[in-house]
């Protein structure tokens, strides 16, 4: 498998998740409010297992290590213990339960603020689960939360912002809002159990999952582990078995709108299906290179660098899709503390372990 030489490495691929993290939701709103984003779920979710599995079968399965084994992609799975893979298929269950209720709260409130509210109070919540689940890989805690409590303010900045715009006569923003911190609060619990089944290298002069440290004589991949290749499949596996459950229900009883057929799916343009798709890769994408990347940069890191996203996708909402325009005079103060916050703290968690 392919593994990561050094921490710069591991940062620019959490820099390339942030972007797709932050990026996807732009698939939704281009297929429309024509096509419901329960139908555009289905696709998202086929797009993420497509995505997982060829990065398995690449990535995951490329590479020599030396005179050490090098364990593939098929081996990992077939060597996994049933904890290891319960582990990885639980953390895609949370995850599908709270990304449909992102997708649910992008279609109510808009990226500009389902981001920055939902997947920042995952970043604030998530950094801290994972940290407590193994603080010695992390860094300096001091400088790791300073980053976080910028991002917390950051958050805090854009809710003002929003809380800003014009009312309308429906409850979006009140939706909007409650969608987007039930979305933050399951969001930051799944990485930690996708961790919790990624194999370690034992016997090394410490377990980081790279390339010198298998080398090392005596150092070998912690047994009934996945590796993070292997993760990420089981992790995608877990989402479409769910789906499967949660989304017809949802269907019926819809967070949004009026319930919508099943048979409603397949009368979609090719284009409709495309897009979500096509969204589903570039999360998954973002995704798999964490993982890969957490291996050296600690989970802690690796998810909150990951789910810097909010500003990514708050950059889309705010120049791209506008979706302040209608915001009264004095509310740009509050955009620019807000990229300022993001950027500074997001820059403090890279600074942990320099």
């Amino acid at each position: 498998m392919v593994m990561l030489a050094s921490y710069g490495i591991a940062v620019l691929f959490c820099v390339i998740t942030m972007f797709c993290w932050g990026s996807w939701g732009n698939t939704q709103k281009l297929v429309g409010k024509t096509w419901r984003y329960e139908l555009f779920y289905w696709d998202y979710v086929f797009g993420v297992v497509l995505a997982a599995l060829v990065f398995g079968l690449t990535m995951g399965s490329h590479g020599d290590v030396g005179n050490v084994a090098n364990v593939s992609f098929c081996e990992s799975l077939k060597q996994a213990s049933c904890q290891s893979l319960l582990w990885a298929f639980a953390g895609g269950v949370v995850f599908n339960i709270a990304n449909i209720l992102l997708v649910a709260a992008i279609a109510v409130a808009g990226m500009a603020v389902a981001f920055p509210v939902g997947i920042g109070l995952a970043l604030v919540l998530g950094v801290l689960v994972n940290y407590l689940g193994n603080p010695a890989a992390a860094g300096n805690p001091q400088i790791l939360f300073l980053g976080i409590a910028l991002v917390t303010l950051a958050i805090i900045l854009n809710a003002v912002a929003y809380s800003r715009l014009p009312k309308t006569a429906d409850t979006s923003m009140g939706k909007g809002l409650t969608l987007s911190i039930l979305c933050g609060i399951l969001m930051s619990l799944f990485y930690f159990f996708v961790a919790k089944s990624i194999t370690l290298v034992e016997g090394a002069s410490d377990s980081a999952l790279t390339l010198a440290n298998l080398q090392q004589e005596g150092a070998h991949l912690e047994a009934g582990k996945l590796t993070p290749y292997a993760a990420n499949f089981v992790f995608s596996i877990g989402i479409l078995v769910s789906n499967f459950i949660v989304m017809p229900i949802l269907m019926k009883k819809p967070i949004v709108g009026t319930p919508v057929a099943l048979g409603a799916y397949f009368s979609g343009r090719a284009s409709d299906h495309l897009w979500g798709i096509i969204g589903g890769i570039i999360w998954a994408i973002g995704m798999t290179l964490n993982v890969v990347a957490s291996g050296v940069a600690s989970a802690a890191i690796a998810y909150g660098l990951g789910q810097g996203a909010t500003l990514m996708s708050a950059i889309w909402g705010v120049f791209i899709w506008r979706e302040f325009r209608d915001a009264p005079k004095g509310t740009t103060k509050y955009l620019v503390a807000m990229f300022l916050a993001f950027i500074v703290g997001l820059g403090l968690i890279i600074w942990t372990k320099l």
